[in-house]
């Protein structure tokens, strides 16, 4: 049985060690080979923006954009459905590969057999 982690970051810039930590971990297990669905909800909503994570900074960390990017291209990133209505973010303002599904999809995704949840 292959393992698989669900992470979900609240936290954006209003939290930033919280919100990088998520990113770090969530890059971590994908260079570990681990499989990785990476949900962007609350105020880290704003990183699913093309240029976003650029802007964000937190000293001694990797930059959030090159961890996104990873998680881009080795995982899954998606943007919560009532987040992404909630700030006026359509599926034809976020990055390419980003989707945008609901509580039914991270619920789905959180029991599948195999994986742990994280929420930071």
């Amino acid at each position: 049985m292959a393992r698989s982690l669900v992470i979900k970051v609240t936290a954006g810039a209003d939290a930033p060690e919280r919100c990088n930590q998520a990113f770090t971990v969530a890059a971590a297990a994908l260079a570990s080979g681990v499989p990785v669905s990476l949900w962007l909800t609350g105020e880290s909503s704003w990183f699913a923006l093309p240029g976003r994570a650029k802007e964000f900074s937190l000293p001694h960390a990797a930059p959030l954009a090159d961890l996104l990017d990873a998680v881009l291209a080795a995982g899954r990133v998606t943007l919560c459905t009532q987040c992404a209505a909630r700030r006026n973010i359509t599926v034809d303002d976020v990055i390419e590969g980003v989707r945008i599904a609901g509580a039914p999809a991270f619920v789905e995704e959180a029991v599948s057999e195999g994986a742990q949840a994280l929420v930071y």
